[in-house]
């Protein structure tokens, strides 16, 4: 119904806000993430989900296409409702969790509000067929940050941790590795790599 609202934002609050458009308030839910990004009095472009219910109707919104899509599929798996989903992305940015699922890290996911272990590997068997490959973020502390030398298997482990065979992994890495890069770089290569040549 909305695809997304411009406006001013006229009212921040813990878990929502207020944007005036054309005289009128509206009222969005928002994770932690999209607050971060926004200041009173500025204008913003919010893209919106309109969640119905049977006694309730509320705009629950994103500061990206990325955050509004990994709603999507949060709210797309058993028992996850858009409360939730919107903890769950107050908790960690699109990227993270998507790295988070495809390296089924059940550990990080359940610390996320109002998820525990259940639910966590439910999201990772749910959605790991589903995340965006090309949109993802590992954190620092599972790949060095320094440009140096790395080795090779580490690079490959991480592809095949994200569901990738062992040969296209190593033949990803061999092609796109050069001195210089750190893992997370060749990860990042390696996976456009594969992606276009899946294309062709």
């Amino acid at each position: 119904m909305y695809s997304y609202i411009k406006g001013t934002v006229e009212e921040i609050y813990i878990d929502s806000i207020v944007i005036e458009n054309n005289g009128i308030g509206y009222k969005i839910n928002v994770s932690s993430n999209t607050i971060m990004n926004l200041q009173v009095g500025e204008a913003t472009k919010i893209y919106t989900k309109l969640i119905v219910r049977e006694d309730d109707m509320s705009l629950c919104g994103f500061v990206s296409r990325e955050e509004l899509k990994m709603f999507e599929l949060l709210t797309s798996v058993s028992k996850i409702g858009p409360k939730v989903a919107l903890s769950i992305l107050s908790f960690a940015s699109p990227a993270q969790l998507g790295a988070y699922i495809l390296s089924e890290d059940i550990g990080k996911l359940s610390k996320a509000p109002g998820v525990g272990k259940k639910t966590a590997e439910r999201i990772v068997l749910e959605l790991k067929d589903k995340v965006d490959k090309n949109n993802i973020e590992f954190e620092p502390t599972l790949l060095s940050q320094k440009p140096t030398l790395i080795s090779q298997d580490e690079s490959v482990d991480a592809l095949v941790a994200l569901g990738y065979t062992l040969s296209e992994s190593k033949e990803a890495v061999q092609k796109c590795k050069k001195d210089g890069m750190n893992t997370e770089a060749i990860i990042k290569k390696a996976l456009t790599y594969i992606m276009s040549k899946s294309l062709k």
